[in-house]
């Protein structure tokens, strides 16, 4: 059930929307016995599964590797010295709009006592002048004021020799109109429109649409622009974010699989799914030493994961035609490379604990961890050195040690303090499991309900009913699956939160200029 409040957002009016509201007259509970299970242990079916979990539902959860979080996964690495840090997939920013990661997150941490704010975050460049976006304000058109009233790049002719049409469609976010002007539009494409100039668009454009794993040239232009309304013109909360402040083994994935147990559901590691196949009114569910069978199957994979998946398995063409074409179509965003480094030297002081990387041809973000999480900082106490960890989040680069020393020569451009620093130590990755949102991909990828009865979906990849990007879309994903299961059993829904889910300027008619013939309301279209 949605509400009313998600039709639109207004100007100083900024607040989160209930999208789903659980219907009062239904019971929370299910019957005893019932039971369901959750492939892959990230953020997406976690989610899932403690949700069920907290109905009654007896949940199992099948994860390939020995570690919960999938992307935001945790692992023990040893030290040459002989200690042992906790090391992860890369930096992630906890934004205060992701409202159902933290609905998730609070189950075990009430207060949310494990994050702290960054209250600083500048673009950096080799190039140009640094930029920070902390600390603007959270409602449209009061955060765009102050932006270009401090921008270092973004000059007053720039915003008033803006294309209009292009600059409205910023303001303008509404999922089917959105859709049906850009998506065939790639970013690289909608950002000519635009007019800046190569500084402005690189130090305020170029690192944020980056950091959904994408290439400019490769990312739908209705994506960039939904995710543009989700982080910045429609967040209620502006646009700071949190960090933990230790591990995110310590922080997230001990407490959550402890709140899960304690629930009755049980988590197998170790558990690579082969394979499922229809059986009688349920599924059959094969992961090596753990065979299942289960009315209720919930995959919460990565998208190539996934894919690989159904096509090695009966539900196909025959029992799911849908689910099978959309899983064909399914595209994986380039490889993102992380590198931990430890080094034997602090960076210079006043280096950010987090900066993003404009300009460089595989740097897009630096993170400072002797300066953000407590493991690091003892360590970096203890030794005198500094833990730093490097991101290329659309890697051009095939090799995870080439990618690492790459990053690491592109950092000594904008740190020139690192180029004489020891390496002591170092755990490099690179992989793709992200998902890409390529031009014209909207509508292909399946949704949290599929053609096959008794199959559902999360993930990060997966079309929701409702806007949300990165980790809190696949919470929510997860979310949207148990309640999936839980309307088929008769039990409420879960509540979901989210930000405004159209633009301040969605649905008000465009305004011609002179010459220009006025199009009929609702068939607006960007000039190209």
């Amino acid at each position: 059930m949605t509400d009313a409040l998600t039709s639109r957002a207004a100007p100083f009016r900024m607040h989160r929307r209930r999208l789903v509201t659980p219907d009062p007259l239904l019971p929370r509970a299910v019957d005893p016995g019932t039971e369901a299970v959750v492939v892959g242990g990230g953020i997406a079916g976690i989610s899932a599964a403690i949700v069920l979990a907290e109905r009654g539902v007896r949940v199992t959860v099948l994860e390939a590797n020995d570690y919960l979080g999938g992307r935001l996964g945790a692992w023990p690495e040893h030290l040459p010295d002989g200690s042992e840090q906790y090391v992860e997939h890369g930096f992630h920013a906890f934004f205060r709009h992701y409202y159902t990661w933290r609905s998730i997150l609070r189950r075990a941490d009430p207060d949310l006592s494990f994050l702290t704010p960054v209250d600083s975050y500048p673009v950096i460049s080799a190039t140009w002048p640094a930029e920070d976006l902390s600390g603007l304000p959270a409602a449209p058109p009061l955060n765009l004021l102050a932006l270009a009233l401090r921008s270092k790049s973004l000059s007053r002719r720039e915003l008033t020799n803006a294309d209009p049409d292009t600059g409205r469609a910023l303001l303008a976010y509404d999922r089917a109109t959105t859709v049906a002007e850009l998506d065939n539009v790639d970013a690289a494409t909608f950002l000519d429109g635009l007019g800046m100039t190569e500084r402005t668009r690189s130090m305020l454009f170029e690192a944020f649409a980056r950091s959904f794993f994408c290439n400019q040239g490769e990312l739908s232009a209705a994506e960039l622009v939904a995710m543009f309304h989700y982080y910045f013109l429609g967040n209620p909360e502006g646009i700071g974010f949190d960090v933990p402040n230790t591990d995110h083994a310590t922080a997230i994935w001990h407490p959550l699989q402890r709140y899960l147990e304690q629930l009755g559901g049980s988590i197998h590691f170790g558990a690579a799914v082969s394979g499922i196949a229809p059986d009688g009114q349920g599924w059959h569910v094969d992961a090596g030493d753990v065979a299942l069978t289960t009315r209720h199957l919930v995959l919460a994979l990565d998208p190539g994961a996934l894919r690989a998946l159904i096509a090695r398995s009966p539900v196909t063409a025959a029992s799911a035609p849908l689910l099978a074409g959309q899983c064909e179509s399914l595209r994986v965003a380039p490889p993102f490379a992380v590198s931990r480094i430890w080094l034997d030297r602090d960076v210079a002081p006043e280096r950010a604990a987090f900066s993003a990387v404009s300009g460089q041809p595989n740097l897009d973000s630096v993170a400072v961890y002797s300066r953000l999480e407590e493991p690091s900082i003892q360590w970096a106490r203890a030794t005198g050195g500094s833990v730093i960890e490097l991101h290329s989040y659309s890697c051009r680069l095939a090799d995870a040690d080439d990618a690492a020393q790459t990053m690491r020569r592109e950092l000594a451009a904008l740190w020139p303090e690192t180029a004489d620093a020891v390496v002591l130590h170092t755990h490099d990755r690179l992989e793709a499991t992200a998902p890409a949102f390529p031009p014209g991909s909207s509508g292909t990828r399946p949704g949290v309900r599929t053609d096959a009865r008794g199959l559902r979906l999360a993930g990060d990849y997966v079309e929701l009913p409702y806007l949300a990007g990165l980790m809190e879309r696949s919470a929510m994903s997860g979310v949207l699956a148990a309640n999936d299961v839980l309307a088929e059993l008769g039990a409420a829904a879960e509540p979901i939160m989210g930000v405004p889910q159209r633009g301040l300027l969605a649905g008000v008619p465009q305004i011609p200029r002179r010459g220009q013939r006025k199009t009929a309301p609702g068939k607006e279209r960007l000039r190209r």
